[in-house]
């Protein structure tokens, strides 16, 4: 054993350099789900900023500083407060806000947030078939306006009663609201599970299909105008 550590020393630096970036300083997320749509599509491979909110211990997910401070509309990835689950959504709420939703509208601190039709489509939902979708544009209080997308066929949770979200939590949504298990079902997620802040996409390909390259789609940005 110590042979062969000797013989690929070499590489086995190279493992460990790769853990600690991965770990401390960025990593990447691919997309398996529908829950971003119509943002994030399935087959995505997204870079993640892990630097954006915290300094973590290499290897670990102790918190050892703090960076930055998530803002509302940032697309983050956290570990889920349910079961660990690495998930990845957008923050609607923070610290000290109050929130509720009223078939599907957002109301933030008393002030409604802004919806426009953007168009519509149809989406596959496994077991459901061919559903008819709804892309709209929102505008939540002083984040930048990003598209989102409804599925009135869907059964979703439309409404929730106002909650203030307590000090070092967030809420986080999907943008796909009809089709994500985010806040609404595993509840609010503190600050110590955020992994990093979502900056762009990577590469993409359509694993839905074809598996064919989407080149359009090679570094785009995430927080691009809304149409």
């Amino acid at each position: 054993m110590k042979n062969w550590a000797r013989a690929n020393k070499g590489f086995l630096l190279f493992l460990m350099l790769f853990g600690i970036f991965r770990t401390a300083i960025a990593d990447w997320n691919p997309i398996p789900s529908a829950s971003m749509h119509p943002n994030l599509l399935e087959g995505d491979v997204v870079f993640v900023n892990r630097l954006a909110y915290n300094v973590k211990v290499p290897l670990t997910d102790v918190v050892i500083g703090t960076t930055g401070e998530p803002q509302r509309g940032d697309i983050v990835t956290f570990s889920s407060p349910k079961d660990g689950t690495r998930l990845i959504k957008r923050v609607i709420a923070l610290p000290g806000d109050r929130v509720e939703m009223r078939n599907e509208r957002l109301v933030i601190n008393g002030q409604p947030a802004g919806y426009a039709t953007l168009g519509r489509g149809t989406e596959t939902v496994k077991g459901l078939g061919d559903l008819a979708a709804l892309h709209i544009g929102e505008t939540i209080a002083d984040a930048r306006a990003h598209s989102i997308q409804l599925m009135p066929e869907v059964q979703a949770r439309r409404d929730f009663a106002p909650v203030t979200v307590p000090a070092g939590q967030y809420m986080m949504l999907g943008d796909n609201r009809d089709n994500s298990e985010d806040s609404r079902y595993i509840g609010l997620v503190p600050r110590a599970l955020l992994i990093g802040r979502a900056e762009r996409v990577l590469a993409s390909a359509d694993i839905t299909g074809n598996w064919h390259p989407r080149t359009e789609r090679f570094g785009m940005s995430l927080y691009q105008p809304t149409p």
